[in-house]
């Protein structure tokens, strides 16, 4: 198994949730760095989601990837990428992480 980037966009299973968290197998952004990831076995992600809203804590992803949505940074979890099932599906701009990074930080 390859191990998850900052950046990458990686599908994975969300179960088991509560409330109104993300569910399921779906697409995530990864916000930490390949050697935490690597060393701890979990990796930092927002998941994505179709459901766009006016809400501060979105981010939009830019066209010509292989996923469309927006990352919903206020899901923010640490998630063992490994059991999990996890697969890298492609990268996003360094813009991209930068701003996620910079609207997490409002709330972190």
């Amino acid at each position: 198994m390859q191990i998850p980037d900052r950046g990458d966009i990686i599908y994975l299973d969300f179960n088991p949730q509560t409330g109104r968290e993300q569910a399921g197998r779906r697409p995530a952004i990864v916000l930490s760095p390949k050697r935490f990831n690597e060393t701890t076995g979990y990796a930092s992600v927002c998941p994505i989601s179709n459901t766009t809203r006016q809400w501060g804590f979105h981010v939009h992803l830019p066209e010509g990837l292989e996923v469309e949505g927006v990352v919903i940074l206020d899901q923010l979890k640490n998630l063992d990428f490994r059991a999990r099932n996890a697969t890298i599906k492609d990268k996003v701009p360094d813009d991209v992480i930068e701003l996620c990074l910079k609207k997490i930080r409002t709330f972190l």
